[in-house]
């Protein structure tokens, strides 16, 4: 027999001696299997002579490795794939630092005396079925049991260096017996668990698989900050919202839910995107930066990207529709139909304040209420307050593009629809309503432009009272606090969007919010209240463009002092000024290109009509502008022909803009020219006021354009349309 010494690089042996050895090596491990296996020549750990310190002996059938007692240099020892049933001999190898013994038939865990830097230990596929205490391992760092028949983890309580550990393909039913070990790995997989539990001492986890189990909840997983890397693959997770215990955790990078009935949620993968928006990895795959943009488009868009949205959806719908003339358009393209929009946080007092304007300013004011999905509060009524609909019923109406704008609030909707705004023009009162940012937002962006109130609490405490005690939050503290939070939001759109709203009032004393709101909209409709304290309504000024003093000094208007227009050339020169300075502040905002040549062409617009220039026509919009009369009059109404069109002039005056008007549209409809423009400009109609001993009201200059420009709300016809007294008998 040829002799063969065990060095760092083996010789090679004859082919019959080769034969020999792997007939001796089945079942029993020899000297010769040995040798040939040995590796990693160095320094023993002693470090008093050079030794081999690795063994790695796989797929040799071995049942019986008594011979490696004598070995007592080994390091590292792996011996995967054979039959073996007893380690025994690992007892005498006092520096073994790693030990692989998996797919082997070892049904005894741990069954040696504990070598004591042992730090290393695969025993997976075997036979093992109970786990010891471990008390003596505590070097022990890192411990795989797959593919065991495990039920329960035990004796870990002292293994205060394991940072890994594998128990997967188990019988585990429950995950307990793991408190405050420093684990950074945890594997579960493959076993019979249905909750998760006992983790939260786990502070150090940071990779966590619990594939193939019967989990329906991630409930248990908020505790672990330093979770980065979760694998539920296979479980039994069919909500998207079950998801939500893990969402404050900010190192989470990868997240597997593949094979769960979540996955058949409609826009299921954005909806988790936005739930974990530190995800760089769901299912195996990257999550985009292009599907995080789409995910909060989708689910919790800005401010302005929801009111773009629901303004296209109520423009899209509207012109499914059939086109008509509206009474709230009113005469010329620059003179919008006059609204009233008081907004602020919930319950600030916009609903109060609203009617109580209302009811005082009943000349001029009429209240639009909204429709909504949310059911009544106390106190609240269906009609003065708000419409009460169904979610299904609003949804109709927006196909049915019966809304000027809508929003979401509180999981409920909102919406101004045309009909609110359509009854309130057609009594010629300029309409009064409430809503949220989102929807001025979204009013923002039609072709009303009406004046903006903010109504904002400067207290916390008194809000919070105040929302207490009307019970709007009573259980719910995350809502409550919630509702706080949006006052720092309208806050900060004031900070950031200097006129955004008209006037900001402060609305903890609701009393004194209402007298400053009063102000404010007698200033916008130059009012002034008689010095003898008269509470009686406010009262129009007199103004040759508008209504005669005669009507305007009626029985019920009296003790109120009117504020002349500009008379003399200085105060037309200062309306001038101040209509121009306001064009200039517009202007410097800034622009978009297209904005800025738009807004070019409106100031030399300008430029010419205040040097008397003819301009020409601005261009038509979808939904003409239409005076009262022109309905009124085709209804059989003989109204006054110089007040409201009188009005129309003097905005178009005032503007130094020449639009069209509904003169325009009246004469593609084949109509008269006196019916749109009144009796005063048909030399019929004259002839026949002459006839009956009236003198008509000589024409009126509408002196200087933009003389007469002033800071009030847009023209509001000449009061509440009344039916015309019958003709006497």
């Amino acid at each position: 027999m040829t002799s063969v010494a065990i060095s760092p690089s083996n010789s090679v042996q004859p082919e019959p001696d080769r034969q020999r050895v792997e007939h001796k090596a089945d079942g029993d491990l020899t000297e010769e299997a040995v040798s040939d296996s040995l590796s990693d020549l160095g320094v023993s750990a002693a470090g008093l002579q050079l030794v081999f310190r690795a063994l790695s002996v796989p797929g040799r059938n071995l049942n019986n490795i008594s011979l490696l007692c004598r070995y007592v240099h080994l390091q590292k020892l792996e011996l995967p794939h054979n039959r073996i049933k007893d380690l025994s001999c690992v007892s005498h190898m006092p520096y073994l630092i790693t030990l692989d013994a998996s797919h082997n038939c070892l049904s005894d865990f741990f069954g040696f005396q504990p070598p004591k830097n042992l730090k290393e230990v695969n025993l997976s596929y075997n036979q093992i079925s109970e786990m010891k205490d471990l008390s003596a391992y505590s070097s022990l760092g890192r411990l795989v049991l797959d593919h065991n028949s495990v039920r329960r983890i035990h004796g870990l309580q002292s293994c205060i260096s394991l940072t890994h550990l594998s128990l997967a393909h188990n019988k585990i039913a429950r995950i307990h017996g793991l408190e405050n070990l420093p684990l950074r790995e945890l594997c579960l997989s493959g076993n019979m668990i249905e909750k998760i539990e006992n983790l939260g001492t786990l502070r150090a986890l940071q990779s966590l698989d619990l594939s193939s189990n019967r989990i329906h909840s991630l409930c248990g997983l908020n505790n672990l900050p330093l979770l980065g890397s979760i694998n539920l693959e296979s479980n039994l997770i069919s909500e998207i919202k079950e998801a939500s215990p893990i969402h404050d955790l900010y190192l989470l990078r990868d997240l597997n839910l593949r094979g769960n009935p979540v996955q058949d949620q409609p826009d299921y993968r954005l909806a988790i995107i936005f739930l974990l928006q530190q995800l760089t990895s769901l299912d195996q795959q990257p999550a985009t930066a292009e599907e995080k943009v789409s995910a909060v488009n989708m689910y919790d868009p800005p401010l302005e990207e929801a009111a773009a949205r629901d303004h296209m959806t109520q423009v899209l719908y509207q012109t499914l529709q059939p086109q008509g003339i509206l009474d709230s358009t009113m005469p010329g393209l620059d003179a919008p139909y006059p609204m009233l929009v008081l907004t602020g946080p919930r319950a600030c007092g916009k609903r109060e304040l609203a009617h109580r304007l209302c009811q005082e300013f009943t000349e001029f004011f009429a209240y639009g209420a909204c429709h909504t999905t949310r059911e009544p509060y106390s106190g609240e009524e269906d009609g003065p307050d708000y419409h009460f609909i169904t979610e299904e019923q609003f949804q109709n109406m927006i196909h049915m593009g019966k809304f000027i704008q809508t929003m979401q609030y509180g999981g409920h909707w909102f919406g101004l629809s045309w009909e609110a705004v359509e009854s309130v023009a057609r009594e010629g009162l300029a309409c009064c309503v409430h809503m949220e940012l989102e929807g001025v937002l979204s009013l923002k962006k039609s072709r009303f432009e009406p004046r903006y109130v903010l109504l904002i609490p400067t207290s916390t405490e008194s809000y919070t009272h105040c929302l207490r005690h009307r019970q709007l939050y009573t259980q719910a503290e995350m809502q409550l606090d919630a509702a706080v939070s949006r006052i720092d939001l309208y806050g900060r759109v004031n900070r950031e969007r200097p006129g955004f709203f008209d006037i900001v009032i402060p609305s903890d004393d609701r009393a004194q919010a209402y007298a400053v709101l009063r102000q404010a909209v007698m200033e916008y409709l130059n009012l002034e209240e008689s010095r003898g304290g008269d509470s009686s309504p406010a009262t129009p000024a007199c103004s040759s463009n508008n209504m005669t003093c005669d009507s305007a000094l009626s029985e019920k208007r009296k003790g109120v002092t009117l504020k002349a227009p500009p008379t003399t050339e200085a105060e037309a020169d200062s309306y001038s000024r101040n209509y121009w300075n306001k064009v200039q502040a517009e202007i410097t905002l800034q622009k978009s290109p297209a904005e800025t040549a738009s807004i070019n062409r409106r100031q030399q617009m300008i430029r010419d009509a205040l040097m008397g220039k003819p301009s020409p026509r601005a261009s038509s919009r979808g939904v003409y502008t239409a005076p009262s009369r022109l309905t009124h009059q085709s209804a059989g109404h003989n109204l006054p022909g110089a007040t409201e069109d009188s009005s129309s002039d003097e905005s178009r005056a005032s503007s130094g803009l020449s639009t069209r008007s509904s003169a325009d549209v009246g004469s593609a409809s084949g109509l008269k020219r006196s019916e749109l423009l009144g009796p005063e400009h048909d030399p019929d109609s004259q002839r026949n006021h002459l006839d009956s001993g009236v003198t008509p009201d000589p024409p009126v200059s509408p002196g200087r354009p933009g003389s007469n420009a002033r800071p009030v709300l847009p023209p509001i016809p000449s009061g509440r349309k009344t039916a015309e007294p019958s003709p006497r008998a």
